[in-house]
């Protein structure tokens, strides 16, 4: 049975776990494999690990890394980062990861979306989309490499080209919201999941568990991902690792679905 996920997404800099603010200004935040040994404490719903190097830095996926987070997470998983190729999404998945994360190869080539999506099956394959508002109109734009590469492609319509070749999952990253921890951006949801009826995972914005629960009030089943909310603690942002309880997600849970 399909229900809301709340999912912690943490990224890695030269092999560190940092955090970041409209994809710029990365903080050091600590060891992202000490980092899984509190979320495995926690039984948080789903990880999501973006090594935010790799693109960027035009090198493979490190598939050694890959292999230690595996082993070490004990909730379902999902990496990206240097991911070009339908054999590499293959290997990925023989190292214990249920999920591979197809960002700026996907836009190159969408093909790769079906090729990978025919290899391991449509539900291993997630898409992000890195969007921000751009230019005089300030229109939604899907951005690649760390965001400083603008695309020109709209959003939603790339959202229906990937679920037309068979991914199995969207999630939206709001550039604009990133780190700001001042809510998720709703309109450019709300575009998306008007156009597609894949799994939708959200990320970029989230503040609070009150944002959390007044995402899934609105949009029903849908994976609420934050990063800085499950690393920071109280104004200054003190790093902790945290997550809610089981009986504070159930409640969280139940609240959302009591407003709708």
């Amino acid at each position: 049975m399909l229900r809301p996920r709340i999912i912690p997404c943490l990224l890695v800099k030269n092999g560190g776990l940092v955090k970041t603010v409209r994809f710029d200004k990365s903080k050091y935040v600590g060891d992202p494999i000490n980092a899984v040994r509190i979320f495995n404490e926690k039984e948080v719903d789903e990880l999501v690990v973006l090594d935010i190097d790799a693109t960027a830095q035009n090198r493979e996926p490190d598939y050694k890394m890959i292999a230690n987070l595996a082993a070490e997470c004990r909730m379902p998983l999902c990496y990206g980062g240097g991911v070009k190729t339908a054999e590499q999404v293959q290997k990925i998945i023989s190292l214990g990861v249920e999920k591979v994360a197809l960002s700026a190869a996907a836009v190159k080539t969408p093909e790769l979306i079906a090729e990978a999506s025919a290899k391991v099956g449509a539900q291993s394959i997630v898409v992000v989309m890195d969007v921000k508002k751009a230019g005089l109109l300030r229109r939604y734009e899907l951005f690649t490499h760390n965001g400083t590469k603008g695309t020109g492609l709209d959003p939603v319509a790339f959202a229906r080209r990937a679920a037309e070749l068979g991914a199995g999952e969207v999630v939206v990253n709001s550039i604009d919201r990133d780190g700001e921890m001042k809510g998720y951006d709703l309109e450019l949801i709300s575009r998306v999941r008007e156009a597609i009826s894949l799994p939708l995972t959200v990320l970029g914005g989230a503040g609070s568990l009150d944002d959390i629960r007044g995402i899934i009030n609105k949009f029903g089943i849908i994976g609420a991902a934050a990063g800085s909310l499950f690393v920071f603690k109280g104004k200054y942002r003190a790093v902790l690792i945290n997550y809610p309880n089981r009986n504070d997600k159930d409640c969280l849970l139940a609240m959302a679905g009591s407003e709708t």
